[in-house]
């Protein structure tokens, strides 16, 4: 039986961030950075074995935020995280 190497090196080079498209209203970017945030969130907690809203806790979310180098989210970011694991699928 064969075993799969694991590796953390990632499979592809991470895209360019391209700049934010300038004359919208401060709230866009502000509702924008936190979907992006959200959405780091998200995919970190399916990462480490979270598959269902009710076990990702504030406490959960913001001890993932830690570990992969972001400030602690907002309770509206958890909620957002939340609803992403929750109708992501």
């Amino acid at each position: 039986m064969a075993v799969a190497a694991v590796t953390t090196e990632p499979l592809h080079k991470p895209l360019r961030k391209k700049p934010l498209p300038a004359g919208r209203p401060r709230e866009w970017y502000v509702t924008h950075n936190r979907r992006l945030k959200a959405m780091r969130l998200a995919i970190a907690l399916l990462d480490t074995g979270v598959y269902y809203p009710s076990t990702a806790t504030n406490d959960k979310i913001c001890t993932i935020a830690e570990r992969i180098g972001i400030h602690p989210p907002s309770d509206t970011t958890c909620r957002m995280v939340r609803a992403l694991i929750r109708y992501g699928r």
